[in-house]
C-alpha cells in the first residue's frame, strides 16, 4: 500500500516533536517536507527543533523551510510556560548537519503541492500564518492541495482563553483565510485531542526506553501534565498527534461535518472557532470543515508506545 504523503508546518514545541517522532514511524506515512513557524515558542528555535528533530530520527533527508516569524496582524503569543523556552521542554539536541534551506515556507509549500499533483496533504500543528501566506500569494493553491488536516480549533472551550485553542488564537486572522478557503478541511480541535490521552502506564512504558525521544517525553509531558491539571485532565494530551494518527488511521475517529468561522474582532471571544451545528440563521457559508470528535483512546495510546518502542 502506497505511502500518504504529507507535508507538516509546525511550531515546533513538544507535542509537535513527539508528532513528528511517531508520524517518521508509521508505516502510512510519508512525511516529504517540513516548515517551520513562530508559535509555541519563536521562529528561532522552531525551525531549528524541527531540523534537530529529524537529524536526532536519521532523517536529514527531509527538507525544512523557514516561515513567518509573526502573525499576520497581531504581535506573537507564546507558550512558553508549556515547552519551556526553547520549546523542548529544556532537552538539548545535537545540531542537525543538514544543508540550511533558505526558501520560504509558502514558496516551497506550494512548489510541493504542484509537483505532487493533488496528491499532498498538509498537516499544520501550529498557528496558521504560514498555510495563509501560502494561499494568499497563489490563489491557485488550493487546486493542488488534497486536504488540510489541522491541530486548532474547538467547537466548545480552550486552553488559552475561556473560547479559543492556542493555534488558532496566536493568528485568528490566517486561520479565517485558511477555513475560507475552499480546500477540504479536517479540524482536530480541542475536542477530541483532549480525549486522546495517554494514560500513566502508557507514560511509564515510554518512560521507561532509553533513547533521547524518550527523554524529549519524559521531560516535556512532565510539564504539560501539570499545566493540563489545571483543567483536571491527569494524563497526557499530545494535542499534534492526532491530525498525523487521523490521516494514518482514520478508522479510529468519529467526526461530524459542519462549517466554522474565526472570529477576529472580539476582544473577548477572539480566536474562538465559531460553529453553527445548523446553519440556521443562513449567514455562515455552508458545510466546510470535517471536525474530529471522539476517538478509540485504546488504540490511540497503543500505536503510541508502539511508535516509540522503534527507537530502542
Amino acid at each position: 500500500m502506497a505511502k500518504i504523503p504529507v507535508w507538516i508546518d509546525s511550531d515546533a514545541g513538544v507535542d509537535d516533536a513527539i508528532a513528528l517522532m511517531c508520524a517518521l514511524k508509521t508505516e502510512k506515512l510519508d512525511v516529504v517536507g517540513m516548515s517551520a513557524v513562530a508559535g509555541n515558542v519563536e521562529l528561532v528555535h522552531t525551525f531549528r527543533n524541527i531540523r534537530d528533530v529529524l537529524s536526532l530520527c536519521g532523517r536529514e533527508d527531509i527538507k525544512v523551510y523557514r516561515g513567518a516569524d509573526r502573525p499576520l496582524v497581531r504581535e506573537l503569543v507564546t507558550g512558553t510556560h508549556v515547552h519551556g523556552a526553547n520549546g523542548l521542554a529544556g532537552v538539548e539536541l545535537e545540531p542537525s548537519k543538514a544543508p540550511v534551506e533558505t526558501k520560504p515556507a509558502w514558496d516551497a509549500m506550494y512548489e510541493k503541492a504542484k509537483e505532487m499533483s493533488g496528491q499532498l496533504t498538509l498537516v499544520p500543528v501550529g498557528p496558521l500564518t504560514n498555510v495563509a501566506t501560502c494561499i494568499s500569494k497563489y490563489p491557485d493553491f488550493k487546486d493542488h492541495i488534497k486536504e488540510i488536516v489541522l491541530m486548532g480549533g474547538a467547537l466548545v472551550g480552550g486552553n488559552i482563553r475561556p473560547c479559543a485553542e492556542f493555534n488558532i488564537y496566536v493568528d485568528p486572522h490566517a486561520a479565517q483565510i485558511v477555513f475560507k478557503s475552499g480546500i477540504k478541511i479536517t479540524m482536530c480541535g480541542l475536542d477530541v485531542t483532549l480525549k486522546a490521552l495517554i494514560n500513566e502506564s502508557e507514560q511509564k512504558a515510554v518512560n521507561a526506553m532509553n533513547t533521547k525521544q524518550a527523554e524529549i517525553f519524559r521531560e516535556g509531558a512532565g510539564v504539560s501534565i501539570r499545566f493540563h491539571e489545571i483543567q483536571g485532565i491527569n494524563d497526557y494530551p499530545p494535542h499534534d498527534l492526532c491530525p498525523m494518527w487521523y490521516i494514518a488511521y482514520p478508522e479510529l475517529f468519529k467526526t461530524i461535518v459542519t462549517n466554522v468561522y474565526v472570529e477576529t474582532q472580539s476582544e473577548i471571544t477572539i480566536g474562538k472557532t465559531v460553529t453553527d451545528y445548523w446553519n440556521g440563521d443562513g449567514k455562515l457559508p455552508p458545510n466546510n470543515v470535517t471536525v474530529v470528535m471522539d476517538v478509540d483512546r485504546d488504540e490511540f495510546g497503543k500505536k503510541f508506545v508502539e511508535a516509540f518502542a522503534q527507537y530502542e
